[in-house]
């Protein structure tokens, strides 16, 4: 089946520049979250972190 789907696969014009771009968002999304945890305010992660256990402001359904 891999053989299948790998030899249509070197068949298509160009689809070397899928896997790199793919890459490329991985690596950007990851990289803008770490720096996006180091750079947060200590205050601000604290707060949203005690989100779940507040019960003053829960919605009854």
């Amino acid at each position: 089946m891999l053989k299948f789907v790998k030899g249509h696969m070197e068949s298509i014009e160009g689809i070397a520049i899928y896997p790199i771009i793919s890459l490329l968002i991985f690596f950007v999304f990851f990289a803008l979250l770490f720096w996006w945890v180091f750079t947060a305010k200590k205050e601000h992660i604290k707060e949203v972190s005690q989100i779940p256990l507040e019960t003053e402001n829960e919605t009854q359904l």
